[in-house]
Order: C-alpha cells, then sequence, then structure tokens
C-alpha cells in the first residue's frame, strides 16, 4: 500500500492543475453565457469541462488508499481535538474517493445501470463533511495560536509596566465595580472585538500555512453546498471558489513548507 500511496501522490500536482483548468472553464461559461456567446462555444467549453472531470477521476483512482494511511497516522496525534478532527475527515474523504471512483465507472460505461446521479450526491456528501471537519481544525488552531498570542501579549506588558496588571481595557479586563457607568458597555464590546479582530489577524499573518488552508477549505465548501442544492450560489461563484482553492492546492505542493502539519 506504501508504495501505491508514493505513485499516487506523484499524480497530485497534475490533478491540481487539471482541477483548475475545469473550474476556469466553469467560469469562462458563466461569464460568456452572461456575455451572449453563441451556443456552439459554449457547448465547447462545456464539452471540455466534462473531459477534465472524467481525466481527474481517472488520476483519483486508488486515492481512498492514501487517505486511508493519512487517517492511520492521525490515529496517534497527541491533541483529542486535531486526532478526532483530523482523522474523521480523512474517513470522509476516502469514502469520497470511493464513491468517486464509482461515478468514474459508470460514466466510462463499466458500469451503465449505476445511478450517477445518486452516487454524485452521496460523494458531495462525504466531501462536505470533511471539509466541515477542516474547518474545525482550523478554528481549533486559530484559537490556541490566539490565546498563545494573547498570554504572550500580557506577559510581555506585565513586565513592561507594574500598572499593566490592574484590569483595564489594555489587558482586555474591565472592572465591574459600582464606579463603572453603565453606559460605555457598547464602547468596551467594540474595543474588545477589535483587539480580538486585530490578535486573529496577526496569528493567520505570522501562519501562512493555516492562512492558506482557511482560505482553501472556505472556497471548497461552497461546492459541495451549491451540488447538493444546500446553499445554491451559481456557476460562476462555483467556478471562482473552485479555480482559488486549486491555485492555493498548486501553491502547497510547489512550496511544501506551506502546507499545513499535521
Amino acid at each position: 500500500m506504501e508504495s501505491w500511496v508514493r505513485f499516487s501522490a506523484q499524480s497530485q500536482a497534475k490533478e491540481r492543475v487539471f482541477r483548475a483548468a475545469q473550474y476556469a472553464c466553469t467560469l469562462l461559461s458563466y461569464t460568456l453565457q452572461k456575455g451572449g456567446a453563441t451556443a456552439e462555444l459554449l457547448k465547447t467549453i462545456k464539452q471540455l469541462e466534462t473531459h477534465l472531470s472524467l481525466s481527474r477521476k481517472l488520476m483519483r483512482l486508488g486515492n481512498s488508499a492514501e487517505a486511508l494511511e493519512a487517517a492511520k497516522r492521525a490515529i496517534h496525534l497527541s491533541d483529542c481535538v486535531l486526532r478526532l478532527c483530523i482523522t474523521v475527515a480523512h474517513l470522509n474523504r476516502a469514502m469520497y474517493f470511493a464513491c468517486d471512483n464509482v461515478l468514474w465507472a459508470g460514466k466510462t460505461g463499466l458500469l451503465p445501470q449505476l445511478d450517477q446521479n445518486k452516487w454524485s450526491q452521496r460523494s458531495f456528501r462525504y466531501y462536505l463533511f470533511a471539509l466541515i471537519l477542516n474547518l474545525t481544525r482550523d478554528a481549533y488552531e486559530i484559537r490556541l495560536l490566539m490565546e498563545r498570542e494573547s498570554r504572550s501579549i500580557s506577559a510581555k506588558g506585565s513586565l513592561a509596566s507594574p500598572s499593566a496588571l490592574s484590569p483595564g481595557p489594555e489587558n482586555g479586563e474591565f472592572s465591574l465595580g459600582p464606579s463603572t457607568p453603565s453606559f460605555p458597555a457598547l464602547p468596551v464590546l467594540t474595543a474588545r472585538l477589535q483587539r480580538q479582530l486585530r490578535l486573529l489577524v496577526s496569528v493567520l499573518r505570522s501562519n501562512p500555512p493555516l492562512l492558506l488552508d482557511l482560505l482553501k477549505n472556505l472556497c471548497d465548501v461552497f461546492i459541495p453546498l451549491d451540488k447538493l442544492g444546500l446553499y445554491p450560489t451559481g456557476s460562476g461563484f462555483v467556478g471562482a471558489c473552485g479555480l482559488t482553492s486549486s491555485i492555493l492546492s498548486i501553491l502547497t505542493i510547489l512550496y511544501p513548507w506551506l502546507k499545513l502539519k499535521p
């Protein structure tokens, strides 16, 4: 199985390029349709998009084995939240690839009686579950980093000035004593939100792999939401999201240090 995993890993870059081309065709088709392009041109682009999609399905044959191996590695993570999110996400990816392989067999005529719509919906459900778990993992890591950054800022402030230990808007705590009037509640809340926003920007700026993974998952999640009819956004938006996430995925392949680990 390890040799197959290494072999399939070599085709990931090609699959990402084909994915970018497929969603570029989706976006181009939507743009040309809005611009009043001829039906023949739109048909040609749609056929190219279909061929690219089928080629990607061929490249993903056997990717379930890679996802299962990744799930086996994730089981040994020490953090229980990361272990749960990453392991279950990989298992959902394995089921998504398995459904995708069956769907490929149906589209190529190997399984002519296959209900393609049913299997397509099933594969997108697994894909959506995997993306939700990936986003949960991103949110958890962001929270951990924000807490660590907040403690670091508080420690530096307490060393710089003893007055920083007293409750106040500088360290995110506010006195609830009788001398505090009730009317500044909104400014206090605004100050806290601004402080959290600055902390979030600082954390994401200092962690490019986490930022790229978050953006990629946010773009990808609209694809199954649209395909399943849970949140229809239209082919133009789906094409733009798919193209953006594909480019981000290609960047993580070209520059491995941008890939979020584990």
